[in-house]
């Protein structure tokens, strides 16, 4: 298995639970913006007669989602490195994304005129903005408080807590749906930053006993480069398989599967595939730990471009259901190995930007889907 150059203090045997449930806590939070974000978007654009920009709107979200996380990261490492850690920026974020959400709000309630209405879709950048900037300085924070060789079970962990979110969200776009936009806009400000806040609060004890910093590690360590092309690759093969899975399972197991897929009724495929992402995370995680990070991950991205063919190219039934399972098995898997194959992949002066560029290309395969589809 690949390993990382990270000091000993580092090395505990331990996962920083508290920490790590923290985090887990803070990307439940993102998650649930984002779906709030997804649900009420295009009603406040029929609402406030924006339909014409929607296009346009997509596309914002899509250049800034790729372009933010690294310099977000960029951001993260110059704090990391001349003021010990990564958090103020991760602190600026959430506090700049809580004020969006109560600016939104308000812009809601009042029912804005005319001209302020001009407001919504400024906001509704500045919003996508806010949540990019500390979400990867947020989640790099995880190589932290995880021993090396424990990476993937704390990433079994957030991916357990995003694909059980992701399978409930008809539920949660109801209780969106019930309590109204502005209300939803209220309570995603304050549970971004109580969660932001928990997060740096236990963060924060990480570097007690080195002056406030974080650990530094050894000269061989400090000499390793960053591989920015593998690392942007793993984010894009990550993103395909994502993107896929959201956008496009659903109406394939409805159209040739309908014996158990009714015509709109595929959203409930994915949410089973969804279910069982989440039940295989933890011990699929523990597989990944004792093989080569690496050659699991190929493997598992060789197995999505087969199940793909499967349930694109196929119209058997059952080669489309059997190829549906394995997409989630492989999913799981690349779900849980490629952060840390990045971080593997970073070296230790630009740590938070890999992880940016990571997450930059995550988004960028369902960003160019989406924008394809608005236009």
């Amino acid at each position: 298995m690949e390993t990382l150059s990270l000091p000993k203090s580092q090395a505990s045997e331990n996962i920083q639970w508290k920490q790590l449930w923290s985090l887990a806590a803070l990307y439940a939070s993102i998650i649930i913006g984002w779906i709030a974000y997804s649900n009420y978007q295009p009603k406040l654009l029929v609402q406030f007669q924006f339909t014409d920009f929607a296009f346009l709107l997509t596309a914002a979200q899509a250049v800034i989602l790729v372009i933010t996380p690294p310099i977000a990261g960029k951001i993260g490492d110059r704090f990391r490195l001349e003021k010990g850690h990564r958090l103020p920026i991760i602190s600026s974020g959430i506090s700049f994304a809580a004020m969006v959400f109560m600016a939104v709000a308000f812009t809601l309630f009042s029912n804005p005129g005319e001209i302020f209405k001009w407001l919504l879709p400024v906001l509704i950048v500045l919003w996508l903005v806010s949540m990019s900037i500390f979400t990867s300085p947020a989640l790099s924070t995880v190589e932290l408080f995880t021993p090396v060789d424990k990476l993937p079970k704390a990433m079994a962990v957030l991916t357990i807590v995003a694909n059980f979110i992701y399978a409930f969200e008809p539920v949660i776009v109801d209780i969106i749906d019930y309590i109204g936009a502005p209300l939803t806009f209220v309570a995603g400000g304050l549970v971004t930053l109580l969660s932001g806040y928990a997060m740096q609060k236990n963060s924060l004890g990480l570097f007690k006993q080195s002056g406030n910093r974080e650990p530094s590690p050894d000269v061989q360590a400090k000499a390793k480069r960053s591989d920015y092309g593998f690392i942007f690759l793993l984010g894009i093969i990550l993103g395909i398989t994502t993107a896929v899975m959201f956008i496009y399972v659903p109406d394939l197991l409805s159209s040739k599967a309908p014996a158990l897929f009714s015509e709109g009724n595929g959203k409930l495929g994915l949410v089973v595939m969804l279910v069982g992402s989440a039940l295989i995370s933890w011990p699929l995680s523990m597989f990944v730990n004792s093989q080569r990070m690496k050659q699991v991950f190929w493997s598992s991205a060789l197995l999505v471009l087969v199940c793909m063919t499967g349930m694109f190219l196929m119209d058997s039934a059952i080669v489309v259901l059997a190829s549906a399972i394995l997409y989630t098995v492989a999913f799981t898997s690349l779900s849980v190995s490629s952060l840390p194959l990045a971080i593997d992949r970073a070296g230790f002066y630009d740590k938070v930007l890999c992880v940016g560029i990571f997450f930059s290309g995550v988004a960028l395969p369902e960003g160019l889907i989406e924008s394809l589809h608005a236009y």
